[in-house]
């Protein structure tokens, strides 16, 4: 039977969770993508790629208890809108593309979105609505805090623990930590594109560079 999935949000990466969803379909036709759900006044009516971008209000009424899959890469806005929909009736949805390689070991908690090129290997935990963008790599015994998010081609190595609503940028590499010391990044983390992760990181904190420090704010 074909579930209906209404995609939360309205932007480019909106665009490419569409493209992600119709490669599930490819052998058989699993999902049926019926509405991208977009807040701003200003995109609502428009057609994206053949679907139309509906309000909240509007995808509520016409489509109340179908599937919903996240594609804000903002782990805050994310959670906003993710928490909103769940309350009106909406059902999260995990999807994997199917070319991801990953072992038996791994558990993807609901919600997740999981790009084309990504290799998972063994005993990960991945929180609520994880995002994993194009080409990264997930090292064994990774865990990953609810809303935690990974811009494309992210390294991550054994032993990491990330907190809720960490961003990653592009091209970033986390070093690993052990089993006795796991690499910790806390909550609400955002980590900049290129850096090079050495260490644990305190709650809030931006990081850039090589090694990765904290950004100075003037």
């Amino acid at each position: 039977m074909t579930e209906q999935i209404a995609i939360y949000g309205g932007g480019g990466f909106a665009r490419e969770v569409a493209w992600l969803i119709q490669s599930c379909n490819r052998n058989q036709k699993f999902y049926n993508v019926v509405c991208f759900v977009d807040d701003a006044v200003h995109s609502q009516g428009q057609i994206l790629n053949r679907i139309p971008v509906v309000s909240f209000e509007q995808a509520r009424r016409d489509f109340h208890g179908i599937g919903v899959v996240g594609a804000i890469g903002n782990p805050k806005a994310r959670q906003v809108v993710m928490d909103k929909a769940v309350r009106a009736g909406f059902k999260t949805m995990t999807i994997i593309h199917p070319n991801v390689e990953y072992s038996e070991w791994v558990e993807f908690g609901p919600g997740a979105v999981i790009c084309a090129g990504n290799i998972l290997t063994t005993n990960i935990k991945l929180g609520e609505q994880v995002q994993i963008n194009l080409d990264c790599t997930i090292g064994h015994d990774v865990i990953m805090g609810d809303y935690t998010t990974l811009a494309p081609g992210v390294h991550v190595s054994g032993w990491v623990h990330f907190g809720k609503r960490v961003y990653v940028g592009t091209g970033a590499v986390i070093i690993n930590g052990t089993q006795e010391q796991p690499l910790i990044i806390e909550d609400d983390v955002v980590i900049g594109a290129g850096s090079c992760v050495t260490k644990s990181i305190a709650s809030g904190l931006t990081v850039v560079g090589v090694p990765a420090k904290p950004l100075q704010r003037s």
